[in-house]
């Protein structure tokens, strides 16, 4: 005959500290994720483990570890939270606005120049979340970060996740006067490769990112002669400023520099016959790890992402 055990409040809190503590790597870290104390957190462990019976976590004053009871148990109730917390949205987006904790991670430089400026009218229409900005150049786990939406550009997209393509921005090629009236103003995308290039490098894997452009329709990668590389685009732009050289910088980035004069567009001025290409544009998705997390909370902050980033950049 099948046992039925009723699961009570208190055991779902308990499941809850024991499976933030094994994806923080400690109770400590898990307490801190659930807004705790630790001490609550292994109270709750202990009673957990005091009803199934079995020992789910080996502790020593310095680490934390799983036994092959709690590996089994974890697998099995890794989701609980989670599915929880969808049901509770998928009721709450019958009856109210969108509420709770929104965290979105974002690249540091997209985050710090674009969406910091638009988080505060987001805020202000949607009282009832919280939200929360990480700004990180590194690969972020949905799940174990308990993250509710990314924004990436193409490069950082990942198997698994749930893209939705929001903007395409200009990229331009640029340089200081001082380096142009050193150096010359190369004529087109083959002269980089006599130039000096100032390149990003992905601090995940280490690739350079590429120099794409298209002509006619047709996708190419000059030869580029990187002088000085840096995996943060704000330093770029800075060295560029300064006159080292000639750098490929976003739009939002490069844009107040050209304003002020510190920098200048190269391969964009109108009627110059002998230009026949374009920086590739970069592409900008909003991702979720799965279908279910396009939550209320996360659709109001896609629909406010599209409505308020600039015309130019909505995807053809």
């Amino acid at each position: 005959m099948q046992q039925f055990i009723e699961i009570s409040m208190d055991t779902l809190r308990a499941i809850d500290s024991f499976v933030k503590a094994v994806e923080a790597g400690s109770i400590a870290g898990g307490a801190k994720r659930l807004g705790i104390s630790a001490a609550a957190a292994s109270q709750g462990i202990a009673r957990l483990e005091a009803s199934l019976g079995v020992r789910l976590l080996t502790r020593t004053t310095r680490s934390m570890s799983l036994t092959d009871s709690g590996t089994v148990y974890y697998e099995h109730v890794r989701h609980i939270a989670q599915d929880i917390e969808r049901a509770h949205g998928a009721i709450a987006a019958l009856q109210a606005e969108p509420r709770g904790r929104l965290r979105v991670a974002s690249t540091a430089t997209f985050g710090r120049h674009v969406l910091a400026p638009l988080m505060p009218g987001f805020n202000a229409r949607y009282r009832q979340l919280s939200l929360e900005l990480i700004t990180t150049d590194r690969s972020v786990d949905h799940i174990r970060e308990t993250v509710d939406v990314s924004i990436r550009f193409t490069p950082q997209l990942e198997e698994g996740l749930v893209a939705r393509r929001i903007a395409s921005i200009p990229f331009l090629l640029c340089a200081a006067p001082s380096y142009l009236e050193r150096a010359g103003h190369p004529l087109g995308p083959e002269d980089l490769a006599r130039h000096d290039c100032l390149a990003f490098r992905f601090p995940k894997d280490g690739r350079f990112m590429t120099w794409g452009f298209l002509r006619d329709g047709v996708r190419f990668e000059p030869e580029i002669r990187p002088a000085m590389i840096s995996d943060d685009i704000d330093v770029l732009a800075q060295m560029a400023v300064q006159g080292g050289g000639i750098t490929r910088l976003a739009a939002f980035i490069a844009r107040p520099h050209i304003d002020e004069g510190r920098l200048v567009p190269l391969f964009v001025e109108e009627g110059d016959t002998r230009v026949h290409a374009v920086s590739e544009p970069m592409d900008i998705y909003l991702c979720v790890s799965e279908r279910h997390d396009l939550t209320p909370k996360v659709r109001a902050f896609m629909d406010y992402l599209v409505e308020r980033l600039p015309a130019a950049w909505r995807p053809r």
